[in-house]
């Protein structure tokens, strides 16, 4: 995928919805004089440009002097903003929260100082009931102001009440603040490196997490308290891959979000993700009752207000409900129908490059690969690849190292054995150098070598004990991330059966959904 131009105006331009780009004139047009409209000439300029080129906008719009042209965009970035900052928003509490401080403000500095202290108190109570805690803590030190400059009489032990409540949100500030930071750090982690990868990898993330996760008494937490707590333990359980834990914490961030329904238009972002991860456990757990169950309540999310209120919600909605939505198709086995998602997933994919970060990208390329291998089209699944591979290596390696193992058995599977001995050879240097060298891959390696001397009659044997060899790691927690990525026991399945991937897959889903005896 090519990158959009990093101009941060033409992108800020381009990200406009058509009320907005229309909102933008009529502001400008009614707050500047004739001298600014020069800006909605720029403004049309790059509304009309695909990519941002700097020697084609001079060319085409002769009015637009170079020299003035940094003083001109950023007048026109800030402009676009302050018409923006006007659009009502009634879903996004930090705007009407800040709105009110704003009043207050004005109120205090107009000598009106009761007022001022209405406007506060009010404040706090929205803020209290819809869990910011740094908007409560702004008004009471603005409190705390107005109260130490001028004698207001407002209530009897007002500075007591004021230290108390002050103490209390610090107080609760500083738990939020520590779980965040373990949260971020533990997710950070993961993002750079995976699933521990062995021993070393357990005890220092083990280490990391004891050694950080603070002492706390449940009713100090509150609603972030607890959200970024669940979101540690979350994170800590998945990169160990220990998936109960993982599951019985993503279903507590999402029940916090039952339990406090007005969150979930203040924190849409922090309820799609714990969406994602909760279908994402049940996924690797292959429990495929309570995917469906939850895959249903996601995709009525998908269509209400909450979930399209802004281009941020729609976007992330999209991403993990198709996520999803794949993976739907490796549990049942039907990789052939799954393929019918990838031109809308590209299309969108092309639409919103200009907000996806690269991480997700690289997510939806991966499975993509996988559908096409599990349905037999090896072809279009290195095409896939090629696309991960070729990618800068400064991000999950993880994936960049089952992409590479995955692009060498697509190319086994094509018979290209003029390149697999290369193949080998690079591909395990990698994941050497990656440090992502596991007894499965090293069995896999091995195989793959041997196999070309072996004759035909000799072959589905080897791949009957290769298999065998398999399924005994398959318990052993630092040998399970291999089959999370890759499902190589179906894949020897198919090739000892003579069938696609999907085929194998397909049986083994139909024969879990058959009733118990």
């Amino acid at each position: 995928m090519p990158n959009r131009s990093t101009d941060i105006l033409f992108q800020l331009v381009k990200s406009l919805e058509k009320g907005e780009k229309r909102n933008f004139k009529l502001y400008v047009k009614r707050n500047s004089g004739s001298e600014d409209l020069k800006i909605v000439q720029l403004f049309d300029a790059l509304d009309k440009m695909e990519e941002y080129d700097e020697a084609v906008l001079l060319k085409k719009n002769k009015s637009i002097k170079k020299q003035q042209l940094s003083n001109s965009k950023a007048h026109l970035y800030k402009q676009i903003l302050s018409s923006l900052r006007l659009i009502e928003d009634g879903d996004n509490i930090d705007i009407r929260l800040h709105e009110q401080l704003d009043f207050a403000r004005i109120l205090y500095n107009k000598g009106l100082y009761l007022q001022s202290l209405k406007v506060l108190d009010k404040l706090k109570e929205v803020a209290k009931n819809h869990n910011q805690i740094t908007y409560q803590l702004q008004a009471v030190i603005f409190e705390k102001k107005i109260e130490a400059l001028h004698i207001t009489r407002s209530m009897e032990n007002r500075a007591e009440e004021l230290s108390k409540e002050s103490d209390e949100i610090n107080l609760h500030l500083s738990l939020i603040s520590r779980f965040s930071n373990l949260a971020l750090e533990l997710y950070s982690w993961y993002i750079k490196h995976g699933h521990a990868r062995d021993e070393k990898d357990v005890l220092a993330v083990r280490s990391f997490f004891e050694n950080n996760l603070p002492s706390y008494e449940n009713e100090q937490l509150g609603f972030y308290g607890k959200l970024y707590l669940y979101q540690s333990y979350c994170w800590y359980g998945f990169i160990l891959q220990d998936l109960l834990m993982y599951y019985r914490y993503t279903k507590k961030w999402v029940d916090l979000f039952e339990d406090n329904p007005n969150m979930k238009a203040g924190e849409t972002g922090q309820y799609i993700r714990g969406m994602h991860n909760l279908l994402s456990a049940q996924f690797n757990l292959s429990n495929y009752d309570k995917f469906e169950e939850y895959l249903k309540i996601f995709e009525s999310f998908s269509v209400s207000h909450e979930g399209n209120m802004n281009a941020n919600a729609s976007i992330q909605t999209f991403v993990y409900l198709h996520i999803a939505k794949i993976n739907r198709h490796f549990l049942k086995g039907t990789f052939t129908e799954g393929l019918e998602l990838v031109p809308y997933i590209q299309e969108k994919l092309e639409e919103y490059q200009l907000h996806l970060d690269r991480h997700r990208v690289l997510v939806f390329y991966y499975k993509i690969a996988c559908l096409y291998f599990g349905s037999g089209d090896n072809e279009k699944a290195i095409d896939y690849l090629n696309k991960i591979i070729h990618w800068k290596v400064d991000l999950r390696t993880d994936l960049q190292c089952y992409a590479r193992l995955l692009h060498l058995i697509a190319h086994y599977e094509l018979g290209n054995y003029t390149i697999l001995e290369h193949l080998i050879k690079s591909v395990y240097r990698f994941m050497y150098k990656m440090k992502n060298l596991s007894i499965v891959e090293e069995e896999i390696f091995k195989f793959i070598r041997r196999s070309f001397s072996l004759s035909p009659q000799k072959l589905i044997p080897a791949f009957q004990v290769l298999k065998e060899k398999l399924q005994q790691l398959q318990g052993n927690p630092l040998e399970s991330r291999s089959f999370m990525y890759l499902d190589f026991i179906s894949w020897l399945e198919s090739r000892i059966e003579g069938v696609p991937v999907q085929q194998v897959r397909r049986k083994i889903f139909l024969q879990g959904r058959k009733p118990k005896v």
